[in-house]
């Protein structure tokens, strides 16, 4: 059977009409958080309030003037382009071989009097209890934990920076670069209570943050910067920041004061709704960047030490994007700069999202029909080993359908 859109396309148009009935109040919200944040107030009597205020949202900490705008500076006449992406094959429980894989594509590009450029995929097999399983030192065996599921991806992400940080080391003595992922610089997905610490300590201690601090020692020959990429994104942080502008009280505790009253007549529901990217799509023009703000991020602020996140927005022509770059990139001029004037060429060279980032996700993405060829590649060595290659009754029914 397929999909029977027919059956839900009266939901489809409810939803519709209801977003069309709320645009307006959407319009509103967006011009009361314009206003806020053309006109502030007191700057500092605005940080002192956010450092105090508890909420339940996340908000973003101002580090200069909040409403700032930056231009990009003049591209230089050499500069390099790094960039990693990664896939992966999942554990699959239903068949007999316990393993997974991660694909990482990588690309370096040159440009310049000297350019040249390296598209590479590598792909790496996990089948080892070592590797695919996480222990506490000591080994206690009622404490493992298995790589997979959402901590694959995490496994996935700690490969992309490993990789990245190798492509770092091979760059060009003396030329500006800029390193790029895509997607966040925080690892949300290690903020689970479920996890235990020795969990965080190898994904994130030894894993990304390693190697992010590898990169930043690379700074010695090259002006080499740091930063994620995420577009079409949806934070709130800085909205979250604006709405204490309007809270009655000297020091904002959604819990004491708003508790009970429903949402949408809480004086800061006023900009309730809106989104970061609206806000900056309205006040900035193309090819500005907003001012620096840290992220209020739990895992940052306690476990990044000095490569705590901040992040800026930036106005590509073809959207809002954010980008997140570690402390050390924020707090050097030039870096900053960097980011800001290579991102901006990047995008533009790949009609409007990083052309590095797009190649890298093109060598490392991996289909259905990979995922397919690869099991039946196991299968067929497992065959020559006189391994057994039985499946679940589930998983074949599927490949066998009799209807």
């Amino acid at each position: 059977m397929t999909l029977d859109l027919n059956k839900v396309a009266g939901s489809i148009a409810s939803m519709a009409s209801e977003l069309a009935m709320q645009s307006s109040k959407r319009v509103d919200a967006l011009n009361a958080a314009i206003g806020k944040f053309e006109n502030p107030g007191d700057i500092t009597l605005l940080k002192q309030r956010l450092a105090q205020a508890k909420t339940s949202w996340l908000l973003a900490e101002i580090s200069g003037s909040l409403n700032q705008r930056f231009e990009p500076l003049e591209l230089p006449p050499d500069y390099l382009v790094i960039a990693t992406d990664g896939s992966q094959i999942d554990i699959d429980r239903h068949h007999p071989a316990r393993c997974c894989l991660i694909n990482i594509g990588s690309i370096y590009l040159q440009y310049g009097q000297n350019p040249a450029s390296m598209l590479e995929s590598e792909p790496t097999l996990f089948s080892s209890p070592e590797e695919l399983i996480l222990k506490p030192d000591g080994g206690n065996p009622g404490r493992e934990i298995s790589i997979e599921g959402p901590l694959l991806g995490i496994k996935r992400t700690v490969e992309e920076f490993r990789y990245l940080s190798q492509l770092a080391r091979k760059l060009s003595a003396g030329l500006p670069a800029l390193a790029l992922v895509d997607g966040s610089l925080i690892l949300w997905g290690l903020m689970s209570k479920d996890l235990p610490d020795f969990v965080v300590d190898s994904l994130l201690d030894k894993g990304v943050l390693k190697y992010i601090s590898e990169i930043e020692k690379l700074n010695s020959q090259n002006q080499l910067a740091l930063a994620s990429y995420i577009s079409f994104p949806r934070s709130t942080d800085v909205i979250n920041s604006l709405r204490m502008t309007v809270c009655p009280h000297q020091v904002p505790d959604c819990d004491k004061f708003c508790t009970g009253i429903a949402s949408g007549e809480r004086p800061c529901d006023i900009m309730a709704g809106v989104v970061d990217r609206e806000l900056f799509w309205a006040c900035l023009k193309n090819n500005q960047r907003s001012d620096v703000f840290i992220s209020q991020s739990k895992i940052s602020k306690t476990r990044y030490g000095c490569n705590q996140i901040y992040f800026f927005y930036i106005k590509t022509g073809n959207e809002i994007a954010r980008v997140e770059i570690p402390e050390w990139v924020a707090c050097q001029p030039e870096l900053l700069h960097i980011t800001h004037s290579l991102i901006l060429d990047q995008c533009h060279k790949g009609q409007g999202y990083p052309i590095a980032l797009s190649e890298a996700h093109e060598m490392a993405v991996v289909s259905g029909a990979d995922r397919q060829n690869f099991f039946y590649l196991v299968d067929e060595y497992f065959a020559q080993c006189k391994l057994s290659t039985l499946t679940s009754a589930k998983s074949a029914s599927k490949k066998n359908r009799w209807i």
